[in-house]
């Protein structure tokens, strides 16, 4: 079953689509309806949306904007963008950004739900299967064609010594078609847990016994799951680094690199999720994943490799939680392992900086967790993670908290309209105000004034 998110700023095509979709037959769960990109973001934190259909031209937030802030949100959505204009630097963007298709306005009803059922045809939702199951279903549809030992190898002496082994980039490329030009490039060291907890019997939890050649086929699918997925990312190179583990080498041409901005650290962090999520998805099967800062020169690769490993060593603090930035701490501070107590005070700091700015800001239209990872300079999703390890409720929870107390006060204390209250917590409409705070009291503005 699924859920699919509707964004268009015209009432009438928002609500034509979701009749189609209603009447498709289409194995569809929960249809929301939104009329600008803050209002779909809500939507998007708060609900498990798989399908997001947006206009890419609406008021003060364009689809284009919308598809990035729900890639930081959730990475694994997928977009379908529609449009009354055939841009192509438009439609370049969505691309990029991973849309699954760009449809034109005035739209096809058969055309849109083809498009709309081979994307859910695609994602394939279902329940993990079991050990045994996912096992011989590997065994089925993955035909053994390993990586050539030679490139692995090479891959593991440049990474190990980038200034000693300055021949073998040029030998990657000629001899495996494996480029790294750069100038820019990031390393990402993902630790596979063969050893998962995801399947529990009434004894409780139990480790699976798993052979060598299980061990080889879930490494390789998880090996084939990042290629795919990184193929519409960046440039990269994936190999295995040792027997639990697949390293990532990420790159970025000038222009790419530039065109990121300060969103770069986003990308990676948006990476870094939908690889944990994907790889636990399909293989059902934990990773750990540690993502190194960006250096400029392929002579850094080994910086870059010990900063991911780093990062890493962060998940025996925190054991419920599985991607790492090295960005994210203070290394300086800590000559050796951070203590427990070292890493608490480090979280309490963060969090209290985290609630000082929502304090000062949460009625700042489209306020986004990026912009308040950014004044703490920590990525979102770490952010994200210590803020409801704190605080108990995640960091949107508590902007809503504060926006729906000060307008109740302001409805109880003051003749301001609805349309005037519901401006000055930050909300773009007044009906999609009433909506929330509805939600949340359980009444709506006008009944809370009766």
């Amino acid at each position: 079953m699924y859920t699919i998110l509707v964004v268009d700023d015209e009432p009438l095509i928002c609500k034509g689509l979701c009749s189609l979709l209603t009447a498709s037959g289409i194995d569809i769960e929960n249809i929301h309806m939104a009329h600008s990109g803050y209002e779909a973001l809500d939507y998007l934190r708060a609900e498990d949306i798989d399908l997001l259909v947006t206009d890419i031209q609406m008021g003060s937030m364009n689809g284009i904007e919308l598809m990035q802030q729900a890639k930081m949100i959730k990475p694994w959505v997928e977009t379908i963008i529609i449009s009354a204009h055939e841009t192509f630097q438009y439609a370049q963007m969505a691309i990029r950004l991973g849309a699954k298709d760009y449809l034109i306005k005035p739209l096809n009803g058969d055309q849109f739900l083809d498009s709309v059922r081979n994307v859910l045809l695609k994602m394939h939702k279902q329940e993990p299967a079991g050990h045994e199951e996912l096992i011989a279903g590997l065994r089925e549809h993955f035909h053994m064609a390993a990586p050539i030992p030679q490139s692995v190898e090479w891959l593991n002496r440049l990474v190990a010594d980038p200034r000693g082994e300055k021949e073998l980039a040029a030998k990657l490329e000629s001899h495996h078609g494996i480029r790294l030009a750069g100038p820019y490039f990031a390393m990402l060291r993902l630790k596979l847990n063969w050893r998962s907890d995801a399947a529990e019997d009434d004894a409780g939890k139990r480790e699976r016994e798993l052979s060598a050649g299980d061990v080889k086929l879930l490494q390789y699918a998880a090996l084939n799951i990042t290629n795919e997925l990184m193929s519409e990312q960046l440039q990269h190179a994936a190999y295995y680094g040792s027997d639990d583990e697949l390293c990532v080498i990420l790159q970025w041409n000038e222009e790419r690199y530039e065109e990121a901005g300060s969103g770069r650290v986003n990308e990676l962090d948006m990476i870094g999720r939908s690889l944990f999520f994907n790889i636990r998805k399909f293989l059902a099967v934990s990773v750990t994943i540690g993502i190194s800062q960006i250096l400029k020169g392929i002579e850094f690769l080994d910086v870059l490799n010990e900063q991911a490993a780093k990062a890493l060593q962060c998940s025996r603090q925190h054991r419920d939680h599985y991607v790492f930035y090295y960005g994210d701490f203070n290394w300086s501070l800590y000559p050796q392992q951070p203590s427990e107590e070292e890493l608490n005070a480090q979280t309490s700091m963060i969090v209290d900086k985290a609630k000082s700015y929502i304090n000062d800001n949460y009625a700042q239209k489209g306020l986004t967790l990026q912009e308040v990872a950014q004044s703490n300079h920590v990525s979102p999703n770490y952010l994200s993670y210590l803020f409801k390890k704190e605080t108990g409720i995640n960091l949107w929870e508590y902007v809503i908290k504060l926006r729906m107390e000060e307008s109740k006060r302001l409805l109880l204390q003051t003749d301001l309209r609805r349309y005037e209250i519901s401006e000055r917590v930050g909300y773009e409409s007044p009906e999609h105000f009433s909506k929330i705070f509805k939600k949340y009291y359980g009444v709506s503005p006008s009944e809370l004034k009766k």
